[in-house]
């Protein structure tokens, strides 16, 4: 009896251990807003009262924010320890504690970072990958790689070469300084893989409604399968005016803060299609109620980076549809995922899929 209620008990937070990685691009990769040519990445190890260990990635885009999100995910520690390990528990209780914060910006990011690594921890702790402690099963999943800003014969080159790998589609980011340069690099891909597989483009946000309207209405007869954030992420307004005037389909997400974002877009018909990513969107926990709001309104449901813990999310996703793959922290792994002729495996995973590669920690540090 006493084994019994031993193994009923519930586990502890007993502590987070925080540290800050730079991990260099092996190509640089470009868009209209600039040259990304490292990842400045926060790693979280949460550690329990069972001995099991949770583990989390967030990125801050830019090494300006690096230390002071690794300063606040060490913050949080106190709200956290000694609180049982129920990861949508503790993010109600962090969301309730910074209402009049605001859970956005590095606040969102921090919380995201507790949330994951709590779940990959309750994933390990029962034996099982966070696809299966969700209740969801592998699938076969469309995966894309990405192209850069690039000009014609740099996107043709790198879309070729996802081809190549056996990926499903690519997308390009776009926003030259004509539309007809962004036609020429779309036909330049289009040229270099062949008519099978499929074509997304960016624009990073880089338009104005009325240019964007104006540039989509050129792109449409290109066959491409989204264009994505043609004007600001939080102009739903803009947006929607967008998605009415185009024939092709227009693609947001990867910038909203919190489900509410999401059914603010929803409501206001700002896009077709919805790519929540899971740092931003609140960890495991938002992304699983983003997915659960746009199976609610019969929306395809994209990711964003996070490849390893992306693609276990979409196994749960009744409206599953793209997987962007991007290997920027491959380096410091121990299993990234694997991709099998440009389609990912997400059997045999543990927990979130995050192993850590000491080594090559230990060399990026920060």
């Amino acid at each position: 009896m006493e084994s019994v209620i031993s193994a009923l008990a519930p586990i502890r937070i007993n502590g987070l251990r925080v540290r800050a990685v730079l991990v260099p691009l092996d190509t640089p990769h470009a868009t209209a807003a600039g040259v990304i040519t490292e990842s400045p990445l926060v790693l979280t190890d949460i550690h329990t009262d069972s001995g099991t260990v949770g583990h989390s990635i967030v990125f801050t885009y830019s090494q300006a924010a690096l230390k002071p999100t690794a300063d606040l995910i060490r913050n949080l520690e106190p709200l956290v320890s000694g609180e049982t390990l129920a990861p949508t528990a503790v993010e109600e209780k962090l969301a309730k504690r910074f209402r009049l914060l605001g859970t956005q910006g590095l606040v969102g990011i921090a919380i995201s970072a507790i949330d994951m690594a709590l779940w990959d921890a309750l994933a390990r702790h029962h034996g099982v990958s966070l696809m299966h402690l969700l209740g969801g099963a592998a699938r076969p999943l469309k995966a894309y790689g990405a192209v850069g800003y690039e000009g014609v014969d740099g996107a043709a080159k790198t879309a070729e070469a996802w081809a190549r790998q056996g990926f499903a589609g690519v997308k390009a980011k776009i926003g030259y300084p004509s539309v007809r340069e962004d036609l020429a690099v779309v036909r330049a891909i289009r040229s270099a893989i062949g008519p099978s597989m499929s074509i997304m483009v960016d624009y990073n946000q880089c338009l104005t409604p009325a240019e964007a309207v104006d540039r989509v209405r050129y792109l449409d007869d290109e066959g491409l399968t989204w264009v994505e954030e043609p004007t600001l992420a939080h102009d739903y307004v803009g947006h929607a005016a967008v998605a009415r005037a185009a024939a092709t389909a227009i693609q947001c997400g990867e910038n909203w803060w919190g489900v509410l974002d999401l059914q603010h877009a929803l409501d206001a018909g700002a896009s077709d299609y919805v790519m929540p990513e899971v740092m931003k969107i609140g960890g495991v926990t938002g992304w699983m109620r983003a997915a659960a709001l746009a199976h609610a309104r019969n929306v395809p449901v994209s990711t964003h980076l996070w490849p390893e813990v992306s693609a276990q999310l979409l196994c749960c996703a009744p409206t599953a549809h793209w997987l962007e793959y991007a290997a920027w922290w491959n380096p410091i792994l121990a299993e990234p995922l694997r991709i099998e002729k440009g389609v990912p495996v997400v059997d045999g995973m543990r927990g979130t899929g995050v192993e850590w590669n000491r080594a090559a920690i230990e060399r990026f540090a920060a």
